[in-house]
């Protein structure tokens, strides 16, 4: 065996050591999470429910958030409006004497 040879077995293996050391880490976050999730009161079969409860919230919070900027610009476009007003009748009163 040459050194080259012994190169890429060492390489292999150790590929082969960090591949498993990989999977184990998978395993246990997955493990962790689920446990996590089962402690908060899902489990596993709930996945889709919880999937389709965070579509509704993040729909409901983006039509609350459209709502408010609608609320915001009505009320600007009435305090204009209303200063508009009011500086037309002012002009009408000046014109009028």
């Amino acid at each position: 065996m040459n050194e080259e040879d012994i190169r890429s077995i060492v390489a292999e293996t150790v590929a082969e050591q960090q591949r498993i050391h990989h999977s184990d880490i998978d395993a246990v976050v997955v493990r962790a999470i689920a446990t996590i999730l089962t402690s908060f009161g899902i489990e596993e079969e709930d996945r889709r429910e919880l999937r389709a409860d965070f579509q509704h919230l993040r729909r409901w919070r983006k039509s609350v958030e459209q709502a408010q900027s609608y609320t915001f610009k009505a009320v600007i476009t009435i305090i204009v409006s209303g200063l508009v007003g009011a500086v037309w009748l002012g002009i009408k009163v000046m014109l009028g004497k």
